[in-house]
């Protein structure tokens, strides 16, 4: 029990006992409610001055006045509010009391005030000796300060009952010793960071029921203890130099950081206790091996010994067949052969061996070993253990460490990061679960066998090996393994994991990864990241619904075995080939996103391999070769997304099942960014694909004036490639669009150099148009649109634009950075837009900072103008 423990609040009696404090008189109660609290705070066990009483019979209750002329009533009995205060400490108790008289006189009871506090706190004597004699049976007191001599002989003649005193911070004459005995009912006395006597003298307690005594960071010479009944000691940090015991049921010791204690004397000290359970010792430079060799043959029951930082301590000689608890922290004695007696005390369970610089090798046969710590020991470089208890190992910067040797029953994680010398490892580990070997950069491919089928771990779930540099090739058997982490093993070419409850897998940062097979593995989705040189995969996972292939460049042979696939993307592989995508369709029946941009060797094969794909909705066929889209026009009646970028070897009519035979009826995304398609292909596409809700023409050469609804529905493009109305081909494309509703919401014609003109009457009925992206075509020279649900319009680095005439109620972000457009032009163009709120015409030259102004002026809805000019 610590000193602070001594001075808690304890809330002694539950039921409030019969007598005086039960009396109903007034002046009993204003006795029983003086209090003479004079502290400079409060503290959270210490009492509030607010309930400051100045005399006999004159409380001030200037507060409680206050609150019972206002009305305030308790309708609470005594007994009942006795109860209820027990539960407080000695602060709330005092607020209490500022409630009413009922309150003050109840919380004064003497069962709430067991416990006397004055700890940095200054009290009078005439205030102390008013305190003791009004509660005569308090049990606990704690007192520091320059006063503590005068006040702690006055406790120990009035208070009869004491049981525990703390004292400290100031000097405690040799009287206080000699008066110790007289106080009969101590049980635990605790002096900290005090002058004992005149400190050169020796000092002697002696009391035959104290059980616990703490004199801690304390001046004293010499110090005599005859304690018959004492059970735990402390002179920690004190600077005696001396110490006789006369203790004999003495069972914890700790002298520890005691710098002035010889040998001699520490001997004299341990060895004079039989009952000696626990030695504490660190810290203690004049220890020596022959001091614990007798404390062993003297104390036959010590179980727990800490003689850290004792450089004279190798245990080489010293047997210890009850320790339990060993802790030798920075013992510069402590070397290979003290594992030889160390492996004599067979009930050990705690082992610290931090920072012992000497130690090369440890090897130990220990049945109850639960843990070991092995830190900062730079000459370690064997380890092995074989100990069915072990639960908990702390083991890190051992560089010299080789070689891991552990037989456990119990462990189930271990880490030993960072053991840049560690080429062996070893492990009998039948509960083991998580192991990190993350930057044991010697580790070799043998460390693979020891976590496979039948390698000693048979639980293991999490196994991390990140930047392992060592390892070229990683195999792993395992039906345990859930997590395998191989992230920066840069030199690994060949990947091989049959573990069917596999999750998740690293592989960032293998780069030079050349083979790898998944076969079969649980994993729900696989990224294998930039694998540059990745040429034959692998994967049979029942359960996996994504799979990245896209940093995959190289790979040729892939073998996909994943019934519940739903996405592969497959970009950039640009030598898989038919065979081997054609094969992956068939076996994976439930994909519904298809990626397969820049696969330069696909070709008709894989799309007639579509029809195995019921569910495809998303396919990109992006910078790939293809001349004939018509197997996905005939077997993907689900599709929705359609990407096409720079397939420029499609031709004019590739597209014309779309426009005239109705394919593709739930396709809503189009994407034909840099494709070679002519203008009235696309002109036809717009017009009679009436489902399309998005469409990107980004750097379309041959998209040009675009002109929208020279009659209901249908796109005017510039005279030269104009739809003629006349001709008849044309009549049943007109009407049919006529008779739709376009739900076309985004275009986007980035980049497009040849328009030089866009209008979108209100004829046109473009109702669901919301998004406009025209931004980058710079010969753009006159925009007239006019639209109402349209929001968002991009204009920027449109440098040829000088019109602009927008009709647009609902347009809320309008763009126009590095523009021609002149401020009056903007001025007009935005005074229609009612619902604006933000536009941007930075770097437009012909714009100054009036006109800028003024365009807030003519849209009063704008929250945001960005410009490079000063308003």
């Amino acid at each position: 029990m610590s000193s602070d423990d001594a001075v808690k609040p304890v809330p002694y009696a539950r039921r409030r006992p019969t007598g005086e404090g039960s009396s109903s008189s007034g002046s009993s109660h204003r006795k029983r409610a003086k209090f003479l609290h004079h502290f400079n705070d409060v503290g959270e066990d210490g009492f509030d001055s607010s309930c400051e009483v100045e005399g006999e019979g004159e409380c001030d209750e200037s507060d409680v006045a206050k609150v019972e002329d206002q009305g305030v009533k308790m309708d609470l009995t005594e007994d009942l509010l006795h109860m209820v205060f027990s539960f407080l400490d000695p602060l709330n108790l005092c607020k209490a009391a500022r409630v009413c008289t009922q309150w003050r006189t109840a919380s004064a009871h003497e069962d709430f005030w067991r416990t006397l506090n004055f700890k940095d706190r200054y009290i009078s004597l005439e205030e102390f000796e008013d305190m003791c004699r009004r509660y005569p049976r308090a049990t606990a007191v704690s007192i520091s300060g320059a006063t503590i001599s005068s006040l702690v002989m006055k406790a120990m003649s009035s208070l009869r009952n004491l049981e525990v005193l703390t004292l400290g911070k100031g000097h405690i004459p040799d009287g206080f010793f000699h008066a110790l005995e007289d106080c009969s009912m101590l049980k635990r006395l605790s002096i900290n960071d005090a002058t004992l006597g005149s400190g050169i003298q020796e000092i002697s307690i002696t009391h035959y029921r104290m059980c616990h005594l703490q004199i801690t960071k304390c001046r004293v010479m010499r110090i005599a203890v005859r304690c018959p009944q004492l059970e735990t000691m402390s002179l920690k940090r004190s600077n005696v130099a001396q110490a006789v015991l006369n203790c004999p049921l003495l069972h914890e010791l700790d002298i520890g950081s005691c710098h002035k204690l010889p040998d001699s004397a520490i001997r004299s000290a341990a060895t004079s206790c039989p009952q000696l359970v626990s030695l504490d010792v660190s810290n203690c430079s004049c220890v020596s091996d022959e001091t614990l060799r007798e404390v062993s043959f003297s104390c036959a029951n010590l179980s727990f010994l800490d003689a850290s930082y004792c450089p004279n301590v190798s245990l080489e000689s010293v047997r210890l067949p009850m320790l339990t608890v060993l802790k030798l922290h920075s013992c510069e004695g402590i070397t290979s052969t003290s594992m030889a007696a160390i492996a004599h005390s067979s009930l050990l369970e705690v082992l610290e061996l931090d920072n012992c610089s000497l130690l090369t090798s440890v090897s130990l046969d220990l049945p109850l070993l639960r843990n070991i710590r092995l830190v900062h020991c730079r000459k370690l470089a064997d380890l092995d253990l074989r100990t069915i208890m072990l639960s908990s190992m702390v083991m890190s910067n051992c560089p010299a460490l080789r070689r891991i040797n552990i037989t456990s029953n119990s462990l189930q994680k271990l880490a030993i990061p960072k053991q840049d010398s560690l080429t062996t490892l070893a492990l009998q580990c039948q509960s083991l679960q998580e192991v990190d070997l993350s930057e044991c950069e010697s580790l070799t491919n043998s460390v693979c066998d020891v976590f496979s089928y039948g390698g000693g771990c048979p639980m293991l779930k999490l196994l991390t090996l990140d930047n392992c540099e060592n390892l070229t090739s990683i195999r792993f058997i395992s039906t345990s393994l859930v997590s395998l982490s191989l992230g920066g093993c840069r030199a690994i070419t060949n990947l091989e994991l049959s573990c069917p409850k596999l999750e998740k897998v690293i592989l960032d940062g293998c780069n030079h990864l050349e083979r790898a097979s998944f076969c079969p593995v649980g994993l729900l989705s696989l990224n294998l990241g930039i694998c540059p040189k990745l040429n034959i995969l692998s994967i049979e996972a029942p359960f996996m619904v994504s799979l990245e292939l896209k940093g995959c460049g190289v790979l040729s042979e892939a073998f996909i075995n994943c019934p519940l696939l739903t996405s592969l993307d497959a970009s950039f592989c640009s030598q898989l080939t038919d065979e081997c995508l054609s094969a992956t369709t068939a076996s994976c029946p439930l994909i519904e996103s298809l990626i397969l941009m820049s696969c330069l060797l696909i070709g008709s094969k894989v799309l007639h391999s579509l029809c195995s794909l019921p569910n495809l909705t998303v396919l990109d066929l992006s910078y790939t070769f293809l001349v004939d889209l018509q197997p996905v026009f005939e077997f993907c009646s689900q599709l929705e997304v359609l990407k096409l970028q720079a397939c420029k070897s499609l031709s004019d009519t590739s597209l014309e099942p779309l426009y005239k035979g109705g394919a593709l009826p739930a396709l809503q995304e189009l994407d034909l960014s840099h494709g070679t398609l002519c203008q009235s292909a696309i002109d036809e596409l717009l017009v009679c694909c009436t489902n399309l809700r998005r469409v990107s023409l980004n750097g379309c050469e041959n998209v040009h004036d675009l002109k929208w609804g020279c009659s209901h529905g249908q796109v005017d493009v510039s005279p030269a490639l104009k739809i003629p109305y006349g001709v008849s081909s044309q009549e049943n494309v007109l009407e049919s669009s006529q008779e739709s509703t376009c739900l076309l919401q985004n275009l986007n014609c980035v980049g497009c150099t040849n328009i030089i003109k866009v209008e979108i009457p209100s004829r046109a009925h473009c109702l669901n148009l919301l998004f406009l992206n025209l931004s980058l075509s710079r010969n753009l020279k006159e925009v007239n649109i006019t639209c109402l649900n349209l929001c968002f319009l991009n204009l920027s680095n449109c440098s040829s634009l000088e019109i602009l005439r927008l009709d647009c109620p609902r347009l809320t972000s309008l763009f126009l950075q590095s523009c021609s457009i002149d401020g009056e032009a903007v001025e007009a163009a935005i005074s229609k837009c009612n619902m604006l709120e933000t536009l941007d015409v930075r770097f437009c030259q012909k714009i100054s900072s009036t006109s800028v102004a003024r365009f807030r002026t003519s849209c009063s809805s704008l929250k945001r103008i960005f410009s490079n000019l000063s308003n």
